[in-house]
């Protein structure tokens, strides 16, 4: 194991927390948006994570890789972003422009207390990662020191 990997790793954490932070603000911010540019209400994304090398790699893999090449893959990386497939919340509200013959409207699949989860999920993940970086970073000012 290289001397940057354990920074080269918290850093793909910290990229992959990053877009789940984004699109869990992006979700927050359309909760209530019943029409988007395609007519229909908005609905929820996801991210979509993997481990950085592709999917279905084993840890005996990856230990195999990484013992036998320096430039094994490592950390985490983002597969894409998905919508939610459940099904969107039907209110009754005959007032509202976008409200069908029966009076009700289709509004998205966002719940803002599972997003607001999603959200402290993420930022304590970032955390995590940025801490990782920054004991990393300590131990090698530390070993340097100690070869002075």
């Amino acid at each position: 194991m290289g001397l940057f990997d354990a920074i080269d790793i918290a850093g793909t954490g910290l990229s992959a927390e990053r877009l789940r932070m984004d699109v869990t603000a992006e979700n927050l911010a359309n909760a209530q948006t019943t029409r988007g540019a395609d007519g229909q209400p908005y609905r929820r994304k996801e991210v979509v994570l993997q481990e950085a090398g592709g999917p279905g790699a084993t840890f005996a893999a990856a230990l195999d890789g990484a013992m036998q090449r320096a430039d094994a893959p490592r950390g985490v990386q983002v597969a894409g972003v998905v919508q939610d497939s459940a099904p969107n919340r039907r209110v009754y509200d005959p007032g509202h422009p976008d409200a069908n013959a029966d009076g009700y409207v289709e509004l998205p699949n966002v719940n803002t207390v599972t997003e607001m989860v999603e959200l402290i999920s993420s930022s304590r993940a970032y955390e995590a990662n940025a801490t990782a970086m920054q004991t990393a970073k300590t131990m090698f000012t530390r070993t340097l020191d100690l070869l002075r």
